[in-house]
């Protein structure tokens, strides 16, 4: 028996989580049912348009997903569940956010893909917002409230409108996932960075395509061969929609502006004569002796990676892999490009071999910033580097570096400005390792 049909059974009593993708164009109020147990309300994929008036009486539900559907309006209703804790409602037609739509008990805000101009100031209500996904509107700003949300760690407004960059962004005290390329004051950046750091250019029919090696919201990255030689590559195929971060166009640019590195995971070529016209770039293969770090984070823990149990190394390991990713970053650093995802479930990394770097989605151009307002962003990422920091500390079965500790506490500081940059911190784990 399929879900709905359960539910309408009454078989589903006491239940914590609903999933229900099934072509539904009205709330089923059987859900009321479930109104003294019900936690996660999943209706994503559906064509619903409207919540009812009365949602408030979901009173326990914590989690709200409604993407791909067909709503115009964020719902009014949704304001009334005072303990909502996620909201996701990607994917739709939103044009219009009202004020008293917004909790103020929202952690996790997600409306990418839609066609919203405009914020509430009631935002700023919302002061233990960790995360707050926007990527893909038609916005030019954020209300001043927002330099309220002192909670706040990541921050996707890519893919909009902003002629520039809100004031506050460069002083919120945990900002350290920002991504805001695709925006009008960043498009002459983008352009001026894939002109000047070009990387050649492959044709299709020289690639041999193998198993498929991971996909993600952008693309599909694939094995291949290359040329007569045979030699080993990776492929990204761009899927080319908006997607959480912004626009595959923002990731591609930064990853050509990136250029070489030992311990990048960067652009070699861009891929030309793809029958059906997709973008695509060649990167080098990284050894299968390489494993992710960890797993991207989970509802639970908002902005924090999962490791798995066995995830240990001793200090000379993690001393090693923080010194790689110290180096890439200082390499972006200087070329002008904010990473906007430092984060381990970007990080590959084996015991002989350190760490590398990869996923440019949220990668974006700093050259239309002034020098001042770049120090401030880059230091935004010292703080991701500091959470990384944190947990390889965490996670080492001896004795940690004690300089490595001490640069963890400098990378968390709350005050922005007193955090160090890249070049200091890579010298602070180097002459630690040669110690």
């Amino acid at each position: 028996m399929d879900t709905l049909a359960e539910l309408r059974a009454g078989r589903l009593a006491c239940a914590t989580r609903l999933d229900l993708s099934c072509g539904l164009t009205e709330f089923p109020r059987e859900i009321f049912d479930l109104a003294d147990s019900l936690e996660t309300l999943n209706l994503s994929g559906n064509a619903l348009d409207a919540l009812p008036d009365d949602l408030g009486r979901l009173h326990k539900l914590r989690v709200l997903f409604c993407s791909d559907n067909r709503f115009t309006t964020l719902p009014e209703s949704i304001g009334q569940c005072t303990k909502l804790d996620i909201v996701g409602l990607k994917a739709n037609r939103i044009a219009h956010v009202p004020a008293v739509a917004l909790p103020p008990s929202l952690r996790w805000l997600i409306l990418t893909d839609n066609q919203i101009e405009e914020i509430p100031e009631t935002l700023g209500h919302c002061t233990g917002m960790q995360k707050l996904m926007l990527a893909g509107n038609r916005l030019v700003r954020l209300p001043d409230s927002t330099a309220a949300c002192r909670q706040l760690e990541m921050l996707r407004i890519s893919a909009n409108r902003f002629e520039a960059l809100p004031e506050w962004v460069r002083s919120l005290p945990r900002l350290s996932w920002l991504a805001a390329g695709g925006n009008t004051f960043d498009t002459q950046a983008e352009d001026a960075a894939i002109t000047a750091r070009s990387v050649p250019h492959v044709a299709w029919q020289d690639l041999t395509l193998g198993k498929k090696l991971g996909e993600g919201a952008s693309g599909v990255i694939h094995q291949a061969t290359l040329g007569p030689s045979q030699r080993g590559v990776a492929v990204k195929l761009f899927k080319g929609a908006v997607t959480s971060d912004g626009w595959p166009h923002s990731e591609m640019t930064a990853c050509i502006a990136a250029g070489a590195h030992p311990t990048l995971i960067a652009a070699q070529s861009r891929i030309n004569g793809h029958p059906d016209g997709t973008e695509g770039l060649v990167m080098p293969l990284v050894p299968p002796s390489f494993r992710t770090l960890a797993g991207p984070p989970s509802l639970a823990s908002c902005t924090r990676d999962i490791y798995t149990d066995d995830a240990k190394w001793t200090a000379d390991i993690a001393l090693r892999i923080a010194s790689d990713i110290a180096s890439a970053m200082q390499h972006l650093h200087a070329r002008g490009i904010l990473h906007g995802d430092l984060y381990a479930h970007n990080i590959l990394w084996n015991a002989q071999g350190g760490g590398r770097l990869g996923d440019f989605g949220a990668g974006w151009m700093t050259g239309s910033l002034d020098a001042s307002q770049t120090a401030a962003l880059q230091r935004l990422e010292m703080r991701a580097f500091g959470c990384l920091l944190e947990e390889l500390l965490e996670r080492c079965t001896d004795a940690p570096p004690a300089a490595m500790s001490a640069l963890k506490d400098r990378c968390m500081h709350p005050n922005v400005a007193a955090r160090p940059s890249f070049d200091e911190a890579l010298r602070v784990l180097q002459q630690e390792a040669a110690s």
